[in-house]
Protein backbone atom coordinates (compact mmCIF):
# COMPACT_ATOMS: atom_id res chain seq x y z
CA UNK A 1 0.00 0.00 0.00
CA UNK A 2 1.17 3.42 -1.19
CA UNK A 3 1.20 5.81 1.85
CA UNK A 4 0.02 8.85 -0.42
CA UNK A 5 -2.89 7.04 -1.62
CA UNK A 6 -6.22 8.52 0.05
CA UNK A 7 -8.86 6.44 -1.21
CA UNK A 8 -9.61 3.97 -4.52
CA UNK A 9 -13.09 3.73 -6.25
CA UNK A 10 -12.30 0.13 -7.20
CA UNK A 11 -14.04 -2.85 -5.93
CA UNK A 12 -12.40 -5.48 -4.29
CA UNK A 13 -12.91 -7.70 -7.46
CA UNK A 14 -10.65 -5.34 -9.22
CA UNK A 15 -8.43 -5.17 -6.66
CA UNK A 16 -7.26 -8.40 -6.89
CA UNK A 17 -7.26 -8.60 -10.67
CA UNK A 18 -4.72 -5.99 -10.47
CA UNK A 19 -2.70 -7.92 -7.77
CA UNK A 20 -2.58 -10.87 -10.01
CA UNK A 21 -1.98 -9.06 -13.03
CA UNK A 22 1.29 -7.94 -10.93
CA UNK A 23 2.07 -11.18 -9.86
CA UNK A 24 0.38 -11.15 -6.27
CA UNK A 25 -2.31 -13.52 -6.42
CA UNK A 26 -5.30 -12.60 -3.73
CA UNK A 27 -8.66 -13.85 -3.19
CA UNK A 28 -11.44 -10.75 -2.37
CA UNK A 29 -11.29 -12.08 1.43
CA UNK A 30 -7.63 -11.70 1.41
CA UNK A 31 -8.09 -7.97 -0.14
CA UNK A 32 -10.51 -7.11 2.55
CA UNK A 33 -8.57 -8.18 5.26
CA UNK A 34 -5.51 -6.05 3.45
CA UNK A 35 -8.07 -2.54 3.27
CA UNK A 36 -9.05 -2.94 6.97
CA UNK A 37 -5.18 -3.77 8.02
CA UNK A 38 -4.09 -0.21 6.49
CA UNK A 39 -7.15 1.70 7.09
CA UNK A 40 -9.16 1.76 4.14
CA UNK A 41 -12.95 1.59 5.06
CA UNK A 42 -16.28 2.76 2.81
CA UNK A 43 -17.22 6.15 4.18
CA UNK A 44 -19.34 9.25 2.49
CA UNK A 45 -17.62 12.81 2.08
CA UNK A 46 -18.35 15.16 4.64
CA UNK A 47 -19.28 18.74 4.14
CA UNK A 48 -16.72 20.14 6.55
CA UNK A 49 -14.40 22.49 4.79
CA UNK A 50 -15.67 26.45 4.82
CA UNK A 51 -15.86 27.99 1.08
CA UNK A 52 -14.18 31.20 1.03
CA UNK A 53 -12.27 33.17 3.05
CA UNK A 54 -13.11 33.37 6.83
CA UNK A 55 -14.90 36.80 6.93
CA UNK A 56 -13.03 39.33 9.43
CA UNK A 57 -16.53 40.29 10.94
CA UNK A 58 -17.85 36.39 11.96
CA UNK A 59 -17.01 36.39 15.12
CA UNK A 60 -18.23 39.76 15.99
CA UNK A 61 -21.38 39.00 14.59
CA UNK A 62 -22.07 35.39 16.62
CA UNK A 63 -20.75 37.51 19.80
CA UNK A 64 -23.24 39.73 18.93
CA UNK A 65 -26.30 36.64 18.16
CA UNK A 66 -25.44 35.28 21.53
CA UNK A 67 -26.30 38.80 23.15
CA UNK A 68 -29.40 39.18 21.23
CA UNK A 69 -30.95 36.11 21.93
CA UNK A 70 -29.95 36.22 25.83
CA UNK A 71 -31.68 39.85 25.73
CA UNK A 72 -34.94 38.58 23.88
CA UNK A 73 -34.77 35.44 25.84
CA UNK A 74 -34.51 37.16 29.30
CA UNK A 75 -37.33 39.26 28.36
CA UNK A 76 -39.70 36.85 27.00
CA UNK A 77 -39.56 37.74 23.23
CA UNK A 78 -39.82 35.85 20.38
CA UNK A 79 -36.57 34.96 18.63
CA UNK A 80 -37.07 33.18 15.60
CA UNK A 81 -34.95 31.49 13.19
CA UNK A 82 -35.82 31.80 10.19
CA UNK A 83 -35.35 30.06 6.25
CA UNK A 84 -36.94 28.37 2.88
CA UNK A 85 -36.35 24.46 2.50
CA UNK A 86 -35.74 23.70 -1.30
CA UNK A 87 -38.65 24.38 -4.28
CA UNK A 88 -40.48 21.07 -4.22
CA UNK A 89 -42.41 20.04 -7.74
CA UNK A 90 -46.12 18.65 -7.48
CA UNK A 91 -46.87 15.68 -9.26
CA UNK A 92 -45.61 11.99 -9.72
CA UNK A 93 -41.86 13.02 -9.16
CA UNK A 94 -39.15 10.55 -7.26
CA UNK A 95 -38.27 11.86 -3.74
CA UNK A 96 -35.07 10.53 -2.21
CA UNK A 97 -36.41 7.81 0.83
CA UNK A 98 -37.60 4.52 1.35
CA UNK A 99 -41.13 3.37 2.68
CA UNK A 100 -42.41 -0.05 3.70
CA UNK A 101 -45.11 -0.75 0.11
CA UNK A 102 -46.43 -3.64 -1.39
CA UNK A 103 -45.15 -3.04 -4.82
CA UNK A 104 -42.48 -0.70 -6.12
CA UNK A 105 -43.77 2.94 -6.40
CA UNK A 106 -43.32 4.01 -10.25
CA UNK A 107 -42.80 8.44 -10.71
CA UNK A 108 -41.80 10.04 -13.53
CA UNK A 109 -38.25 9.37 -14.81
CA UNK A 110 -37.52 12.81 -15.33
CA UNK A 111 -37.91 15.99 -13.46
CA UNK A 112 -39.27 18.26 -15.79
CA UNK A 113 -41.34 21.19 -14.04
CA UNK A 114 -43.73 21.81 -17.17
CA UNK A 115 -45.13 18.28 -15.86
CA UNK A 116 -46.04 19.18 -12.83
CA UNK A 117 -49.10 20.54 -11.61
CA UNK A 118 -47.72 23.08 -9.33
CA UNK A 119 -44.69 23.60 -6.75
CA UNK A 120 -44.72 24.12 -3.28
CA UNK A 121 -42.30 26.21 -1.36
CA UNK A 122 -41.65 25.57 2.83
CA UNK A 123 -40.69 28.99 4.10
CA UNK A 124 -39.32 27.92 7.94
CA UNK A 125 -39.74 29.56 11.13
CA UNK A 126 -37.93 27.61 14.55
CA UNK A 127 -39.22 29.50 17.77
CA UNK A 128 -35.62 28.97 20.00
CA UNK A 129 -36.89 29.55 23.02
CA UNK A 130 -40.33 27.39 23.01
CA UNK A 131 -38.68 24.50 20.45
CA UNK A 132 -41.48 25.04 18.40
CA UNK A 133 -41.74 24.72 14.72
CA UNK A 134 -44.05 26.58 11.80
CA UNK A 135 -43.96 26.09 8.14
CA UNK A 136 -45.63 27.85 5.65
CA UNK A 137 -46.12 26.43 2.32
CA UNK A 138 -45.96 28.53 -0.43
CA UNK A 139 -47.25 28.15 -3.99
CA UNK A 140 -45.99 30.75 -6.15
CA UNK A 141 -42.65 32.29 -5.44
CA UNK A 142 -39.77 32.46 -2.64
CA UNK A 143 -39.62 36.44 -2.46
CA UNK A 144 -39.16 39.05 0.41
CA UNK A 145 -42.85 39.63 0.76
CA UNK A 146 -43.99 36.25 0.92
CA UNK A 147 -41.00 36.14 3.97
CA UNK A 148 -42.74 38.96 5.08
CA UNK A 149 -46.23 37.13 4.88
CA UNK A 150 -44.82 33.61 6.77
CA UNK A 151 -43.79 35.48 9.54
CA UNK A 152 -47.29 37.74 9.87
CA UNK A 153 -49.01 34.64 9.24
CA UNK A 154 -47.24 33.07 11.94
CA UNK A 155 -47.85 36.19 14.44
CA UNK A 156 -51.23 36.22 14.03
CA UNK A 157 -52.01 31.89 14.02
CA UNK A 158 -49.55 31.40 17.03
CA UNK A 159 -47.40 34.41 18.11
CA UNK A 160 -49.64 36.94 19.38
CA UNK A 161 -51.34 34.02 21.79
CA UNK A 162 -47.93 32.61 22.95
CA UNK A 163 -46.25 36.12 23.04
CA UNK A 164 -49.42 38.20 24.68
CA UNK A 165 -46.83 40.92 26.35
CA UNK A 166 -44.19 41.07 23.39
CA UNK A 167 -43.63 44.51 21.73
CA UNK A 168 -40.50 43.51 19.35
CA UNK A 169 -39.03 40.14 18.14
CA UNK A 170 -35.87 38.83 17.00
CA UNK A 171 -34.94 37.08 13.31
CA UNK A 172 -31.91 35.58 12.80
CA UNK A 173 -31.89 34.63 8.79
CA UNK A 174 -29.29 33.93 6.34
CA UNK A 175 -27.78 36.86 4.26
CA UNK A 176 -29.41 36.01 1.02
CA UNK A 177 -32.29 34.65 -0.73
CA UNK A 178 -35.53 36.04 -0.39
CA UNK A 179 -34.43 38.00 2.89
CA UNK A 180 -30.92 38.65 1.48
CA UNK A 181 -28.88 41.72 3.78
CA UNK A 182 -28.45 43.39 0.68
CA UNK A 183 -31.83 43.93 -0.81
CA UNK A 184 -34.09 47.05 -0.43
CA UNK A 185 -36.83 45.09 -1.48
CA UNK A 186 -36.78 42.55 1.98
CA UNK A 187 -36.30 46.15 4.18
CA UNK A 188 -39.37 47.83 2.46
CA UNK A 189 -41.45 44.81 3.33
CA UNK A 190 -40.06 44.61 6.74
CA UNK A 191 -41.11 47.78 7.59
CA UNK A 192 -44.53 47.40 6.49
CA UNK A 193 -44.48 43.89 8.59
CA UNK A 194 -43.93 46.35 11.54
CA UNK A 195 -46.06 48.67 11.08
CA UNK A 196 -49.20 45.79 10.40
CA UNK A 197 -48.60 43.96 13.56
CA UNK A 198 -47.69 47.00 15.76
CA UNK A 199 -43.89 45.21 16.57
CA UNK A 200 -40.30 46.06 16.40
CA UNK A 201 -38.50 43.57 14.17
CA UNK A 202 -34.94 43.57 14.99
CA UNK A 203 -32.44 40.91 12.14
CA UNK A 204 -29.86 39.82 12.70
CA UNK A 205 -27.98 38.21 9.68
CA UNK A 206 -25.50 35.33 9.34
CA UNK A 207 -22.11 36.14 7.91
CA UNK A 208 -21.30 34.68 4.24
CA UNK A 209 -20.84 30.88 4.47
CA UNK A 210 -22.17 30.20 8.12
CA UNK A 211 -25.55 29.53 6.80
CA UNK A 212 -25.29 26.05 8.39
CA UNK A 213 -25.32 27.88 12.00
CA UNK A 214 -29.10 29.29 11.91
CA UNK A 215 -30.83 27.22 14.07
CA UNK A 216 -33.29 26.25 12.23
CA UNK A 217 -31.16 24.06 10.25
CA UNK A 218 -30.46 21.62 13.06
CA UNK A 219 -33.52 21.84 14.91
CA UNK A 220 -36.25 21.64 12.59
CA UNK A 221 -35.55 21.00 8.69
CA UNK A 222 -33.87 17.40 9.19
CA UNK A 223 -36.81 16.37 10.85
CA UNK A 224 -39.17 17.75 8.51
CA UNK A 225 -37.19 15.97 5.84
CA UNK A 226 -37.37 12.72 7.27
CA UNK A 227 -41.00 13.41 8.15
CA UNK A 228 -41.22 13.59 4.55
CA UNK A 229 -38.66 11.51 3.07
CA UNK A 230 -40.06 8.80 0.02
CA UNK A 231 -43.42 9.99 -0.36
CA UNK A 232 -44.69 11.60 -3.47
CA UNK A 233 -45.86 15.38 -3.14
CA UNK A 234 -48.49 14.78 -5.54
CA UNK A 235 -50.60 17.99 -3.75
CA UNK A 236 -50.06 20.41 -1.32
CA UNK A 237 -52.05 18.75 0.86
CA UNK A 238 -50.45 15.67 1.01
CA UNK A 239 -47.21 17.81 2.14
CA UNK A 240 -49.05 19.74 4.36
CA UNK A 241 -50.20 16.80 6.83
CA UNK A 242 -46.31 15.08 6.40
CA UNK A 243 -45.05 17.76 7.84
CA UNK A 244 -47.45 18.27 10.49
CA UNK A 245 -46.28 14.89 11.65
CA UNK A 246 -42.34 16.28 12.73
CA UNK A 247 -41.76 15.51 15.78
CA UNK A 248 -38.91 14.30 18.19
CA UNK A 249 -37.84 13.12 21.44
CA UNK A 250 -37.23 15.94 22.45
CA UNK A 251 -40.31 18.03 22.49
CA UNK A 252 -40.82 19.58 18.75
CA UNK A 253 -43.57 20.31 17.21
CA UNK A 254 -44.85 21.81 14.28
CA UNK A 255 -47.70 23.64 12.42
CA UNK A 256 -48.24 24.10 8.92
CA UNK A 257 -50.50 26.40 6.87
CA UNK A 258 -50.52 27.28 2.81
CA UNK A 259 -50.44 30.54 1.52
CA UNK A 260 -51.78 30.28 -2.12
CA UNK A 261 -51.26 34.03 -2.57
CA UNK A 262 -49.63 34.80 -5.96
CA UNK A 263 -46.13 36.71 -5.74
CA UNK A 264 -43.97 38.71 -8.89
CA UNK A 265 -40.87 38.07 -9.00
CA UNK A 266 -37.95 40.94 -10.26
CA UNK A 267 -40.01 43.55 -7.63
CA UNK A 268 -37.94 46.51 -6.69
CA UNK A 269 -38.66 48.97 -3.57
CA UNK A 270 -40.84 52.14 -3.89
CA UNK A 271 -39.36 55.47 -5.66
CA UNK A 272 -37.44 57.05 -2.57
CA UNK A 273 -38.11 54.10 -0.31
CA UNK A 274 -34.15 54.27 0.13
CA UNK A 275 -33.95 58.09 0.85
CA UNK A 276 -36.68 58.16 3.16
CA UNK A 277 -36.68 54.82 4.80
CA UNK A 278 -37.53 54.62 8.57
CA UNK A 279 -35.13 51.45 9.04
CA UNK A 280 -32.78 51.69 12.04
CA UNK A 281 -28.53 50.39 11.45
CA UNK A 282 -26.84 49.59 14.37
CA UNK A 283 -23.59 51.05 15.31
CA UNK A 284 -22.54 47.45 15.08
CA UNK A 285 -22.14 45.92 11.68
CA UNK A 286 -24.96 47.40 10.84
CA UNK A 287 -25.25 45.33 7.20
CA UNK A 288 -26.26 42.63 9.42
CA UNK A 289 -28.01 44.54 11.86
CA UNK A 290 -31.19 46.47 12.01
CA UNK A 291 -34.57 47.23 13.26
CA UNK A 292 -37.83 47.66 11.62
CA UNK A 293 -39.47 50.21 14.14
CA UNK A 294 -43.44 50.12 13.40
CA UNK A 295 -44.87 54.37 12.74
CA UNK A 296 -46.85 54.38 15.92
CA UNK A 297 -43.48 54.54 18.30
Amino acid sequence: MREEVKWTDLTRREISGRLAERGTPAGKRAVKRLLKKHGYVRRKARKSRAMGRRHPDRNAQFENFARLKREFLAAGDPVLSMDTKKKELLGNFYRDGRLYTREVIGTFDHDFPSAADGVVIPHGLYDVGRNLGHVNLGTSHDTSQFACDSIERWWERHGRRQYPHAKRLLLLCDGGGSNSASRYVFKEELQELADRLGLEVRVAHYPPYCSKYNPIEHRLFPHVTRACQGVVFHTVQIVKALVEKTKTSKGLAVTVDVIDKAYETGCKCAKGFKQNMRIVFDDLLPKWNYRAVPTAN
